[in-house]
């Protein structure tokens, strides 16, 4: 990217623990971000999630993750009114356009979720950046593992209708 330009990095969401912490799969999602984002030259990071259950949103946990990883209060932008996955696309993508980005965007998630990001970001009309997901597994046991994956594989296909039905009634014409 040229100087100047910043390089938008979204972080979806996973759910805080009930004592308001961050679980495992937060913490590896921010932490891949993070790593990712000291390659960058101006990052952009976006850690988005509202709250649940009057805990703190998502976001804000994300974005105290990435203030101890020293990342730059100026290179954060929280948003925290998205309640999934769609709903993050659809939030950061508002988040984008209002303050002018017209170019790339990596998405960050864990191994399992991350291709399902990556196609709703492409599209919402973004060029998709893919951020290098977590080494480790989000789930530790293989059930829970394969768990997670079976539920991204009847998501996607939901998300993906509930998206293009999005934007052919945003292109139709209104009577």
């Amino acid at each position: 990217m040229g100087a100047g330009r910043r390089l938008p990095i979204v972080i979806f969401g996973a759910r805080v623990r009930p004592d308001g912490t961050p679980s495992r799969t937060l913490r590896l999602r921010v932490e891949a971000a993070a790593s990712f984002a000291r390659d960058c030259e101006n990052p952009l990071l976006i850690p988005t999630g509202g709250p649940r259950d009057g805990l703190p949103s998502e976001a804000r946990v994300m974005a105290g993750l990435l203030r101890e990883l020293g990342v730059a209060d100026g290179d954060i932008m929280p948003e925290e009114t998205a309640r999934d996955t769609l709903d993050s696309v659809l939030a950061c993508s508002r988040l984008l356009r209002a303050i002018g980005h017209d170019g790339p965007v990596a998405v960050a998630s864990s191994a399992y979720h991350l291709p399902r990001c990556m196609v709703l970001m492409a599209l919402a009309r973004w060029r998709v950046v893919r951020v290098p997901p977590p080494r480790h597994p989000a789930a530790r046991s293989v059930p829970r593992r394969w768990f997670w994956r079976l539920r991204e594989g009847a998501a996607l296909p939901w998300d993906v209708l509930l998206m293009l039905v999005r934007r052919a009634r945003a292109t139709s014409p209104h009577d």
